[in-house]
C-alpha cells in the first residue's frame, strides 16, 4: 500500500479503511465497523449531499473541513492514516470490514446511523437527532 511515506489510494475499499481506521481505531473491530456502517447509512441515503460514492462520502469536505475529521489537514490522525499499511493489525482489520462493507455482508450495528461523535464533545447538530446507539466512546444518531 505504502511506499516512501506515499500512499496509494487506490480503492474504495482502500479509502473505506483509512476512514474507518483513522476515525475510530483506538475502539478496536466494533468502533471501526460502526464508522463504516455510518459511510455505509449515509450511501444508502437517496439525498447525495454527503456525496454520491462510497469514496466520495469518505473524502467530501465543505469550506475544507471533512466530514470524517481524520481527513482533516492539522488533523493528528491523517499524517498516519496516509502511510499505514497491513502491517498493522487495525489496518488489515479494517480492510476485511470495508470489503465486507461493499459485499453487502457488514452488518449495521449502528441501529442506521448517519452521525456519531465522540462522548467528549456536544455538537450541535446532535439535538436534531435520535441517539440510536452507544459504542465505546462514541454517540450514533439518526439525524437526516
Amino acid at each position: 500500500m505504502s511506499k516512501n511515506n506515499v500512499i496509494y489510494l487506490n480503492s474504495t475499499a482502500d479509502i473505506l479503511a483509512r476512514t474507518a481506521w483513522g476515525e475510530a481505531r483506538s475502539e478496536g473491530s466494533q468502533g471501526m465497523q460502526a464508522v463504516i456502517n455510518v459511510v455505509m447509512n449515509r450511501h444508502k441515503d437517496p439525498r447525495t449531499w454527503w456525496g454520491r460514492s462510497v469514496r466520495d462520502i469518505c473524502l467530501f469536505s465543505y469550506k475544507g473541513v471533512h466530514q470524517f475529521s481524520a481527513w482533516n489537514e492539522g488533523d493528528a490522525n491523517k499524517p498516519k492514516m496516509l502511510v499505514v499499511d497491513e502491517t498493522d493489525a487495525n489496518f488489515r482489520t479494517a480492510l476485511s470490514l470495508a470489503n465486507m462493507a461493499l459485499k453487502g455482508d457488514l452488518p449495521d450495528i449502528t441501529g442506521g446511523a448517519d452521525h456519531y461523535h465522540t462522548k467528549a464533545i456536544d455538537p450541535y447538530w446532535a439535538a436534531s437527532g435520535v441517539k440510536v446507539a452507544d459504542l465505546g466512546s462514541h454517540l450514533f444518531y439518526k439525524v437526516s
